[in-house]
């Protein structure tokens, strides 16, 4: 005889799995389908505890899963369960559930009796605010061979239940705990889930930052900089274009001009001031961010065709003056620039968790750009300062007025020459022309009236001009900063031969940047009006240092003087020089070559 409760019909067979053979023997686990899709590992492994506990009682469990195939059996060894008879009754189980509607885990306990009495419920996955998710399968108990006398439960009264329905009654309370259960293990393990997602997300995010600061060299351009912020971001952040863009003022007039970005990003000066305005609108509203799509809200605003989803943060700057192209976001930050970045192809929208992503960045970016700023001011500063120093020495004696600033310029001009011939770094050409700035500096502990002497030195005197390399090198010598310049300034008085001096060096002996700076100073001396001589003419100098080769100049280094362009060099140390060596670049290679010494 074959009773069901509470199935009103009999639904067609599911695949019939697969037999086993029961046991005699302790509790054995009979069939595992490791492969299932609906049971985790976890799940399965709570599912075997719990059937290895109702073995105690000689009861044997079953789990099917939503597809009919068995992922756990386990047999107490008093009986063996018939596989086809658990997975039909599953099937029957999964096809009567409800689809919506009541997805409490406590209802629709089944109970079968054919060759075996067998109880069973449908393990459902927890409702989300969506409502109803489904069936993940089926847990039985096989209590062994059928009473032909059993009652449905809910039809016997508690003073008529005996103690097979007593026993029944407790199975069946189990198995709704257990369906509770589930439940909550799947809420559990999907809040893992989420938990390790959003933590693998936090570490993404923190490595970012952490390789954007370690990044933050104040001696790397702002290009670079926030080149490396945008790809670095979009590693994380699926965009299909991004963009830092800054304000740039000319003529009193301020835009906002791409700086670095990447991917497919449309933004002329329209789109870029169209952007500005509509960022600077949210953040009067006190929103963090332009942040707009049409995807749980209507568009904000009109966007160009192609424009799914946009985000938008600024760059602030603190404690400066107030922006050309917006008002402060509060007493002391103005706005210097923003990031944005178009259609999100990772899901559908940006969130408040890339609104914070992105300001973090951002904010990076505004602290990079303004520390360079002024490390800037501050180089500027130090090399207004040494000018200074080195003006006040040349000022002793106005006919060598603008001397200092000449051999720098022209030491400069003579490492990158030599660059286009052999390897000397771009950090070297800076010290070039910082050394040949300082050169003199030593003639500060000379009295004036020896420099401005009109007539032959005495002996006495001569070797008072010859202390000021010495003095000019212990001067710089106690500059941590200065090290490299040292050398040079030292040596610019050497010559090849040996008869120079402090020192007598010869040949290699002499530094590089003694012998760059050493023919830099003979050939401005020579073409400078001299308080004992008048200037020479440009050729007549080139065939003093022609004639010089070998004995008081490098000859290398000579030669590559000698058949360098000398009328550009001319129109350069002039002030007259074409666009590339204007007055406002060379201003720009004493701040870059300062720089040098401040890293």
């Amino acid at each position: 005889m074959r009773k069901r409760w509470p199935c009103t019909s009999d639904p067609a067979g599911l695949p019939g799995g697969l037999r086993t053979r029961g046991t005699n023997g302790p509790l054995e686990t009979v069939m595992q389908n490791t492969t299932t899709r609906e049971f985790t590992c976890l799940q399965r492994r709570e599912l075997e505890r719990f059937g290895e506990r109702l073995g105690r009682f000689g009861v044997n469990f079953a789990a099917v899963d939503a597809h009919g195939q068995i992922a756990v059996l386990l047999n107490a060894g008093q009986f063996e369960s018939d596989t086809q008879q658990l997975v039909d009754a599953a099937g029957q189980v999964i096809q009567a559930e409800p689809k919506e509607a009541d997805c409490s885990p406590h209802k629709g306990v089944w109970q079968f009796a054919e060759d075996h009495l067998l109880l069973a419920i449908a393990l459902r996955l927890p409702p989300t605010a969506a409502g109803w998710r489904g069936v993940v399968g089926t847990v039985l108990l096989d209590l062994g061979h059928a009473d032909d006398q059993l009652h449905p439960l809910d039809a016997v009264s508690q003073d008529e239940a005996g103690p097979v329905q007593t026993r029944m009654a407790y199975f069946t309370e189990m198995l709704q705990l257990l369906a509770e259960k589930f439940q909550m293990m799947v809420r559990s393990d999907e809040q893992m889930v989420k938990v390790g997602t959003e933590l693998s997300q936090v570490y993404e995010e923190l490595v970012l930052l952490h390789k954007i600061s370690m990044n933050m060299s104040v001696t790397e351009s702002d290009t670079n900089f926030l080149q490396l912020a945008c790809d670095s971001l979009t590693e994380i952040v699926l965009v299909e274009g991004i963009a830092v863009l800054l304000e740039r003022v000319s003529e009193g007039d301020g835009k906002y001009m791409v700086a670095a970005g990447s991917g497919l990003i449309d933004l002329d000066h329209g789109m870029a001031a169209m952007l500005h305005s509509r960022l600077t609108e949210q953040l009067n509203r006190g929103q963090e961010a332009l942040l707009d799509s049409d995807v749980d809200t209507p568009w904000l605003y009109e966007w160009p065709a192609g424009i799914r989803n946009v985000i938008a943060v600024p760059l602030y700057a603190r404690e400066q003056g107030e922006s050309h192209l917006g008002s402060h976001a509060g007493p002391s930050a103005s706005i210097i620039g923003f990031m944005v970045a178009v259609n999100h192809t990772a899901k559908p929208d940006f969130d408040s968790t890339d609104i914070k992503l992105f300001t973090s960045v951002a904010s990076g970016c505004a602290v990079f750009i303004e520390n360079g700023r002024l490390f800037k001011d501050l180089k500027e500063l130090f090399v207004g300062s040494l000018k200074a120093l080195t003006s006040s020495i040349d000022a002793k004696d106005q006919y060598t007025r603008g001397h200092s600033e000449r051999v720098a310029l022209i030491s400069r001009w003579l490492g990158e020459r030599l660059a286009e011939e052999e390897p000397v770094d771009e950090e070297q050409i800076h010290r070039l022309y910082l050394t040949g700035l300082l050169h003199d500096i030593g003639k500060i502990g000379v009295e004036e009236r020896v420099l401005c002497k009109n007539g032959k030195l005495t002996q006495e005197e001569w070797e008072c001009i010859k202390h000021h390399p010495t003095i000019g090198a212990g001067i710089l010598r106690d500059i941590k900063q200065m090290q490299d310049i040292v050398p040079g300034v030292l040596c610019h008085h050497e010559r090849i031969d040996g008869k120079g001096y402090p020192a007598g060096l010869k040949g290699d002996e002499i530094p590089l940047e003694g012998r760059i700076v050493g023919l830099a100073d003979s050939f401005d001396a020579m073409t400078s009006k001299r308080v004992y001589r008048n200037a020479l003419t440009i050729d007549h100098a080139l065939d003093q240092i022609r004639k010089g080769l070998g004995t008081q100049f490098d000859a290398r280094i000579g030669e590559v003087f000698l058949n360098s362009d000398i009328d550009r060099l001319w129109d350069l140390i002039q002030g007259t020089g074409a666009s590339m060596y204007s007055p406002a670049r060379m201003a720009d290679y004493g701040t870059a070559a300062v720089g040098t010494l401040l890293r």
